[in-house]
């Protein structure tokens, strides 16, 4: 078994809105058809185990770029956006927060039954992910969310969160189906995060005798340590900060999209009159479809794609939202017919960033272009769930 990582978030109070809800599930939806046309259903199964990437998505997809309710959102997102379409997809996504999640095990039979898969094998899997992460291991958070995504060919993946109420945070657990071996023995390379006390984990290699008398289960499955955990632990401060951002690759992508005559951004992504605040946008989607993993250690970055719903680091640009979720939801479909030029050059924008890199060095200050972009937000349609982001008003010759 692969435990591919574990991320811990703060707890915030709050809602998505209808209006950015709708979007995100379009959005969403795109991003997974186009991963799943470039490189297929175990890649999209394995980023969806990746903490980092995942809550590179949830920034991308417009969400407050580290709390815990990205977790929610996303998933439901994906789910809305999947389901009615898993049959032609081949991707099922089961489950999710509260009632849902105790409906994950019918709904696993009932993708067996169409899909021919062992519905009562994925079952057993999912009940045992949750056992291991709430029971065999406590750490001080209680699982209330599990959503257990499985591919047509049998690969899964689950990602499951928990809250510690006493603490003020969210712990996300990703599991990947890739070389499973062991639920219990050593699945973990290391965990770590704020420290919660005393804790008891019955899958450290040291808890051997005691799982023996405990879970029968070590006695019928082969054990083996696993290869690999990635871990992020965000901060507790709600706003983005320079040092949450790798100002490199960010200001690559900035470059990009303010510094090329627009007959290049034309050339570049087929779509003509599309502008350089788009692009920004897009080029940051690009990412999350094509980046490696070593693309997504500064998730605060993917949100300045669409900002966040709460106002950080700047107001959703609806216009700019709709147009991403346009040209990418076109590409799609082109692509399905063989026309591949747009999905071609969404890669461009990938490549071109990270060519960027090499020889770019950042200068000028995150807080200058949070605020520029928060100024600017008024002409891109920008919203929070407190309203509409309003012109700034000229004072004495200065905006404010």
């Amino acid at each position: 078994m692969r435990h591919a990582g574990s991320a811990d978030l703060p707890l915030l109070n709050g809602h998505v809105p209808k209006w950015l809800a709708e979007r995100m599930s379009k959005l969403g939806g795109a991003i997974t058809e186009a991963i799943l046309l470039e490189f297929g259903k175990k890649a999209f199964i394995r980023r969806m185990s990746d903490p980092a990437w995942f809550q590179s998505l949830g920034c991308v997809l417009g969400m407050d770029w580290h709390s815990s309710g990205i977790t929610t959102s996303v998933m439901g997102a994906l789910k809305a956006a999947i389901n009615p379409r898993a049959k032609e997809l081949g991707i099922y996504v089961c489950g999710g927060r509260g009632k849902h999640s105790r409906k994950t095990p019918e709904e696993l039979l009932r993708v067996g039954d169409k899909t021919g898969l062992d519905g009562d094998s994925l079952v057993r899997s999912s009940r045992l992910v949750a056992k291991v992460d709430s029971t065999a291991i406590q750490d001080g958070f209680q699982i209330y969310l599990h959503s257990f995504i499985v591919s047509d060919e049998g690969d899964w993946s689950v990602v499951q969160q928990g809250m510690n109420g006493d603490s003020g945070y969210a712990r996300r657990y990703h599991w990947s189906s890739t070389d499973l071996k062991s639920y219990i023995d050593d699945p973990h390379q290391f965990i770590y995060g704020k420290n919660q006390g005393d804790i008891l984990n019955l899958t450290d290699k040291n808890a051997k005798e005691a799982r023996g008398s405990i879970l029968s289960l070590s006695k019928e499955h082969p054990v083996k340590m696993i290869e690999e955990i990635r871990k992020i632990r965000l901060p507790a401060h709600h706003d983005v900060r320079q040092k949450d951002v790798d100002l490199k690759r960010l200001g690559a992508i900035l470059a990009i999209s303010n510094e090329l005559p627009i007959d290049q951004f034309e050339e570049l992504l087929l779509v003509k009159g599309l502008g350089p605040r788009t692009l920004q946008s897009l080029a940051l989607v690009s990412e999350v479809i094509y980046g490696t993993t070593s693309r997504f250690k500064d998730p605060a970055r993917f949100s300045f794609a669409h900002g966040g719903k709460d106002g950080h680091p700047f107001p959703v640009p609806t216009q700019v939202y709709d147009e991403s979720i346009s040209v990418l939801k076109t590409a799609v479909e082109k692509a399905k017919i063989g026309n591949t030029d747009k999905l071609r050059a969404l890669n461009s924008l990938t490549n071109a960033s990270q060519r960027m890199e090499k020889d770019f060095n950042p200068s000028g200050n995150l807080d200058d272009l949070i605020e520029k972009e928060r100024k600017d937000s008024w002409k891109y349609g920008g919203r929070t769930v407190n309203g509409f982001a309003k012109k700034p008003k000229l004072i004495q010759g200065t905006l404010f």
